[in-house]
C-alpha cells in the first residue's frame, strides 16, 4: 500500500478537489490543522502505479505504509454511529465500553408495570436497536463517511414500515455495510456486487462476524451485471458519471438509493434521472457530497 500526501493552498484546493474525489473514488482524506494556511491531503493507493499516477497529475509525494497501517488506523477514535432507532453501527465492540449511557445497548430494560399491560408505543420505546460491528478495513465503508452515512439513513427511512421480504442490490458494495444493514432492517434476497476481490473477502468476513445469513456477495463489474429480476430496493454507492451510465439497468429498481456524488455535480445527475423516467423523492447533503433517493415512475 502507498499513501499520496501533498499540502496545498485553499484556492488549489478548490479547483482540483472534485478531480481528485474522482480519481480517489471518494476516499480522498483532507486534513485541516489549526494555526496553518495549507491543507493537508491523502489518498491510500493500492499500487505503486495508481500512486505515481496521481504525482503526475496533481504534485505532491508518495510513500510506502507500513504493514500494520490498518491496525493503527483502526485504533483511532470512533463512536458508535446511531442510525435511526433500528440500527447501531460500530467499529469494533469496544467501542461499547466507551459509548455513553445514552446507547441503547447499555441501557437497562425497564420493567413492565406490573398494574396495567405495556402498550404498543411502550413497548416499541423498548426495542433495541440492532447492533453491526463494520471493522475498518481496505474495503471502503465503515458508516463514518458521509456517503455512507447518508445512504444507511436512507435505507433506514425507506424500509422503516415495510413487511420483512424485501430485496435489495447494493452495487459498489465496499465492506457490505448497506447490504448488511438491509438483512437487519428485514430485507430477504440481498446481493451485493463489487469488482474488487479484497471487498468481497471482506464483506463476506463482516457477515460472518455478525452472524448474518442470506446475503450474498458477487465479484462483477457493475458495467457487465445484468439484473435477473426486478429488485424492491438498489443502493449504489459509486460516481456521477458511472450512475449515469449504468441508469438504464438502475430502472428495475422500485427505490433507487445513490450516493458518492458531488454537489456540482447534481444538476447533470437529476436530468439524467428524469431522462431514465426516474423522480428523486428526496436529497441529502454533507459537505461537498450528495446522497439521493429516487423512484421508478412504474410504481
Amino acid at each position: 500500500m502507498f499513501l499520496w500526501r501533498k499540502f496545498a493552498e485553499y484556492h488549489w484546493v478548490e479547483a482540483h478537489e472534485d478531480a481528485l474525489q474522482v480519481k480517489a473514488s471518494g476516499q480522498l482524506v483532507i486534513v485541516r490543522r489549526p494555526g496553518r494556511k495549507r491543507l493537508e491531503l491523502e489518498i491510500v493507493c493500492r499500487s505503486r502505479s495508481d500512486s505515481s499516477a496521481l504525482l503526475k497529475e496533481f504534485g505532491g509525494r508518495i510513500e510506502a505504509l507500513p504493514r500494520n497501517w490498518l491496525e493503527r488506523f483502526a485504533r483511532g477514535d470512533a463512536k458508535p454511529i446511531k442510525i435511526g432507532k433500528r440500527l447501531m453501527v460500530v467499529r469494533s465492540i469496544n467501542e461499547l465500553q466507551r459509548c455513553s449511557v445514552r446507547c441503547p445497548q447499555r441501557s437497562p430494560h425497564h420493567r413492565a408495570r406490573p398494574d396495567a399491560l405495556r402498550t404498543a408505543q411502550s413497548a416499541a420505546d423498548e426495542i433495541k436497536p440492532a447492533l453491526l460491528v463494520i471493522p475498518a478495513s481496505l474495503a471502503f465503508g465503515t458508516g463514518e463517511h458521509a456517503t455512507t452515512a447518508m445512504s444507511l439513513r436512507f435505507l433506514e427511512q425507506l424500509t422503516r414500515c415495510r413487511n420483512p421480504g424485501w430485496s435489495l442490490v447494493d452495487l459498489g458494495t465496499g465492506s457490505g455495510i448497506l447490504a448488511l444493514a438491509a438483512k437487519c432492517f428485514g430485507a430477504g434476497r440481498v446481493i451485493g456486487i463489487d469488482n474488487d476481490p479484497a471487498a468481497i473477502s471482506v464483506a463476506k468476513s463482516n457477515a460472518r462476524l455478525n452472524k448474518i445469513r442470506g446475503a450474498s456477495f458477487e465479484l462483477c463489474d457493475v458495467h457487465k451485471w445484468n439484473p435477473a429480476q426486478k429488485t424492491d430496493v438498489i443502493t449504489a454507492n459509486l460516481y456521477s458519471d458511472l450512475f449515469i451510465e449504468i441508469l438504464p439497468k438502475l430502472r428495475g429498481g422500485a427505490w433507487l438509493i445513490l450516493s458518492g456524488i458531488l454537489r456540482s455535480q447534481q444538476d447533470e445527475l437529476v436530468h439524467a434521472l428524469q431522462r431514465n423516467h426516474l423522480d428523486v423523492i428526496s436529497m441529502k447533503h454533507r459537505g461537498k457530497w450528495m446522497a439521493f433517493l429516487a423512484r421508478s415512475r412504474r410504481l
